[in-house]
């Protein structure tokens, strides 16, 4: 069951419509259903950089804010956003994140 629609968007400017289960994370969503461009070396512990994501502005508020170690790990992602990176193993879906926009560096590392 999907609970949640997050559109990710490539560096090109491709998008990927993906219906994610409540409770998968946003990094869960585009691996199982292939979306390029989030490598998730660590499988999603928090440990890497890989899955770095930058939030769509407008859906910022609705996010809970990065703990410290997603903080620290931000610091290793290749060219993060200050105000808008997040590694998306960390953006659990939940219904209130239906319609969620994410964009998808040009590289990971």
């Amino acid at each position: 069951m999907t609970d949640g629609e997050i559109t990710y968007i490539q560096h090109n400017g491709t998008r990927h419509e993906i219906g994610v289960a409540t409770g998968l994370t946003v990094m869960e969503g585009a691996r199982d259903t292939g979306v390029p461009g989030i490598e998730a070396d660590c499988g999603g512990a928090c440990a890497c950089s890989s899955c770095h994501v930058d939030v769509a502005q407008d859906w910022l508020e609705r996010l809970t804010p990065p703990q410290p170690g997603e903080a620290d790990m931000l610091d290793f992602a290749c060219s993060p956003d200050p105000a808008r990176s997040r590694l998306s193993c960390q953006i659990r879906v939940t219904p209130a994140l239906d319609g969620l926009v994410v964009h998808l560096p040009e590289r990971q590392i």
